[in-house]
């Protein structure tokens, strides 16, 4: 198959989650420099729609995974009309696969064959490189067979002025602040509450850091926030279950550091400048970490890997999940103590210095 060049239209397929979403936007990016006049259609989750609204130059076609296939006729229906020169297939969940069927392309980027699975081999007919660990690495392969290089990462994640209105509202002032994110939507992701009430005691008491709580609606995000607060000895605000996805950015956007494990937070906080301090066990940091930065990430997924797996985390595939119950307690209080320590002497620009973090 070859590619009209600059191809007239390509139309991408990814989902979800929230932070692979974000993974996505500089391949997106890559695209947009070389061949500014290609049209874009991203075929993506609902979720994953509302995060990126406004991203200049992509149009979006809604799949909701809650309506399955009547769904999947729906979209094929919609994009019936379209001819795409070029499809890239860059999610390997066999509902994906299943979607990639009904779009019109005579190109179709999947992944490298290690990599592949649930059937994604039957939908593709050219395949990436299988160079990259990180997840947003990998992404940016699906330029090589456009003959397109990702050489540099670019977001400019679209964040409106009334999010940042409403963010200023909630954490006024220049205060330097830490915001704790705690929950993943995989249960087996999240920290210990205590753990996390503690760090954020030594980051307001140490740092001057005021602390910050986000989350969604959910019945668990309520419950672990609730345990943070119960178990802090400083103030913390809460914002659980109050912003919508573009406010969460603009939340993170006015954050001096993100505390939390491998979830969408952490990587949109990345994407938009924002230091991170990760936790990460049941995945490997050196795949989903936050991409940018991850020298202030707790990384225990070997050791999660020796335990529950008996395997060294090399052994394992990649995306390999090591969710057990009790894995993430592999990660301690100090360590993460220190990454805030080290982060805040950076941001600071005088390791070592005790005085209070002054922007």
């Amino acid at each position: 198959m070859s590619l009209i060049d600059p191809p007239g239209h390509i139309a991408l397929l990814r989902l979800s989650a929230l932070g692979d979403a974000t993974h996505v936007v500089p391949l997106v990016r890559t695209i947009q420099r070389a061949w500014p006049k290609t049209r874009l259609t991203w075929i993506i989750g609902r979720g994953e729609r509302m995060l990126l609204d406004g991203l200049e130059g992509v149009e979006f076609a809604v799949y909701d995974k809650k309506t399955g296939l009547s769904g999947m006729r729906a979209l094929w229906q919609q994009l019936a009309a379209q001819r795409f020169d070029a499809l890239l297939q860059m999610q390997l969940a066999a509902r994906a696969n299943v979607l990639a069927l009904g779009i019109d392309a005579p190109l179709r980027i999947g992944y490298d064959r290690r990599r592949s699975k649930e059937g994604h081999g039957l939908v593709v007919n050219r395949r990436i490189p299988g160079a990259g660990t990180h997840v947003l690495d990998v992404l940016g392969q699906f330029a090589v067979p456009l003959g397109l290089e990702q050489t540099r990462v670019e977001w400019r994640l679209p964040v409106p002025q009334a999010a940042r209105d409403w963010a200023d509202e909630q954490l006024p002032g220049d205060v330097p602040t830490l915001i704790v994110s705690p929950c993943s939507s995989h249960a087996l992701r999240n920290w210990l509450p205590e753990r996390y009430a503690a760090a954020a005691d030594h980051a307001a008491r140490r740092h001057g850091y005021r602390i910050a709580i986000c989350g969604g609606r959910s019945a668990l995000e309520r419950q672990t926030a609730d345990a943070i607060l119960a178990a802090m000895k400083e103030p913390a605000i809460d914002l659980v279950g109050r912003d919508t996805l573009k406010q969460l950015m603009a939340l993170l956007e006015r954050a001096d550091i993100l505390l939390g494990p491998d979830a969408g937070p952490v990587h949109i906080a990345n994407a938009l400048g924002t230091k991170v301090v990760g936790l990460h066990a049941c995945t490997d940091a050196e795949r989903s970490g936050p991409y940018s930065d991850r020298r202030f990430t707790v990384n225990r997924y070997d050791e999660a890997a020796r335990r529950f797996l008996k395997k060294p985390a090399s052994a394992l595939r990649w995306g390999k999940r090591v969710e057990f119950p009790g894995v993430m307690a592999l990660i301690g209080v100090d360590e993460v103590i220190d990454c805030i320590d080290r982060c805040t002497a950076e941001l600071r620009g005088q390791a070592g210095s005790d005085a209070p973090l002054a922007r």
